[in-house]
């Protein structure tokens, strides 16, 4: 007789352990090597600057330099971070710089922003590694030497 393929199979025995798979690798799928032009970049940013590598989303792979006081994000075409995409509202965020490096906020856009999968409601300063989220992108942020450091 045969069972629906969602109901086990009551008859058959255990399935006798396999010589080939010895362990199974975690692996951690938002996680890719960076390409030697991007680890390059990062080493050589300028002493009070930062760059957002998108991990995630449309445009993976391109890099956005912080260099100015002040950065804008969003989908108008004259925020100074262009991301064409409807998920990202017209003027989504921004990034300040301050002594400790720069610092996130959510200018009350739709679909929010994100530091480390936590979604913010204040400014967050960020620190090297960490996953910022605007709409459908992914992008990881990296800091350059404080000014004061150089």
């Amino acid at each position: 007789m045969s069972t629906p393929d969602h109901e086990p199979d009551e008859t058959a025995g255990p399935v006798p352990p396999s010589d080939d798979t010895t362990h199974i690798p975690i692996l951690d799928a938002d996680t890719e090597e960076m390409s030697a032009s991007d680890v390059s970049a990062v080493e050589n940013l300028p002493a009070g600057s930062a760059m957002l590598l998108v991990q995630r989303g449309p445009d993976s792979g391109a890099r956005f330099l912080l260099d100015s006081d002040v950065v804008t994000v969003g989908r108008h075409p004259d925020s100074d971070i262009f991301l064409d995409d409807i998920s990202v509202s017209r003027r989504h965020a921004t990034f300040t710089r301050s002594e400790a490096g720069y610092a996130i906020a959510d200018l009350g856009s739709l679909n929010g922003s994100y530091v480390n999968r936590d979604r913010i409601d204040s400014e967050v300063t960020l620190a090297g590694g960490d996953e910022v989220q605007i709409g459908k992108y992914r992008l990881i942020y990296f800091a350059g030497a404080l000014k004061d450091q150089a």
